[in-house]
């Protein structure tokens, strides 16, 4: 498979790993007790696996932040794996080079939301090397465990001020496809309280999201890098000021236990739904790095329910796609 550097994948490229300096450096302003640790890696594709290089970058044992990874990959491969050819049939065959930047971020304090984001270029290429199609895809959601109205909606708010600087259909189309893929089936809730999650959204104006209507305008190579930029920012601007908000609240062993409790359903959802996680074993991907996603310390227990009217049972509430921005969110 020719792997030969494209000029939308070199743009991306540098794209990505801009996104990865700004999002570690806010990070790392809020936490004094610990730094990234830096993996820069590369892997030669040997024996099926996938070729490419990255930098994996985590950051642990923090007073405000137990485990988090901002990761980027530059990468290529000779067959697209299966869980995409069920997607796009008609790209069976094709190879593949992609360029993305993965993010995942577990604070200590239960008060403090978990949060990801992650945003990449695709292109498939045929046997000699031609670009059968290329798209972008990502998004960002918000995994809180006691959660907050004026928080989700200060997430929620970046997030569509991003959309909305791009394309009016965005956020409502973007919004309602992360409720619809953040949702652990077996446990009949979402993961959280959402976000944005978008894919194959390419030159032609379409996403696989609302039966691939096309948006306003047709978007450019450009103007969906730009978009992907943005959204990045969004998250910057959505989730680092709920960490610093409820990194030093007081908590007790009680609220510990509920949110090791509760990052057990995300466990769920990223080794059983989550789509870069099957990718990326599937196509024999770096697995420190595609797991590095999953959190420090987590717990299950069996049938265990907060008790009815405590601040643990609120979240339930959360866990059903809503209108963040209507007047009563909770009405219906």
């Amino acid at each position: 498979m020719n792997d030969v550097i494209s000029a939308a994948w070199g743009e991306a490229t540098q794209t990505v790993q801009e996104i990865q300096r700004r999002i570690c450096a806010a990070a790392s302003r809020l936490e004094a007790d610990a730094q990234f640790v830096v993996d820069d890696w590369e892997s030669p594709g040997a024996n099926g696996a996938i070729k490419g290089r990255g930098s994996t970058r985590v950051i642990a044992g923090g007073s405000v932040f137990e485990k988090g990874g901002v990761n980027t990959s530059v990468a290529s491969g000779t067959k697209l794996p299966p869980s995409l050819v069920a997607q796009r049939p008609e790209l069976e065959g094709c190879g593949f080079v992609v360029a993305g930047v993965s993010v995942v971020i577990h604070p200590l304090n239960p008060y403090a939301p978990t949060a990801h984001c992650n945003y990449r270029y695709f292109e498939a290429r045929t046997a000699e090397g031609q670009t059968a199609a290329w798209w972008f895809g990502g998004g960002a959601d918000l995994t809180p465990y006691y959660p907050l109205l004026e928080d989700v909606r200060h997430f929620h708010d970046a997030q569509r001020r991003a959309c909305d600087k791009h394309d009016p259909a965005f956020y409502p189309a973007f919004k309602a496809w992360c409720d619809e893929y953040f949702y652990l089936k077996h446990r009949k809730e979402t993961r959280g309280v959402g976000g944005i999650f978008y894919d194959y959204l390419d030159s032609g104006g379409f996403g696989e999201s609302a039966n691939r209507t096309p948006f306003a305008l047709p978007k450019s190579f450009s103007e969906l890098l730009a978009f992907s930029s943005d959204a990045a920012q969004a998250f910057v601007d959505g989730y680092f000021p709920l960490v610093e908000r409820h990194a030093h609240e007081p908590y007790g062993q009680r609220e510990r236990e509920f949110q090791l409790l509760r990052r057990g359903r995300y466990v769920e959802f990223n080794l059983i739904y989550d789509r870069g996680t099957i990718f990326g074993l599937q196509s024999g991907g770096r697995v420190e790095s595609i797991l590095m996603s999953l959190p420090a310390l987590v717990r299950w227990a069996y049938d265990e329910r907060p008790e009815p009217g405590s601040r643990e049972a609120e979240l339930a509430s959360y866990l059903v796609p809503r209108d963040w921005f209507a007047t009563d969110p909770f009405a219906s």
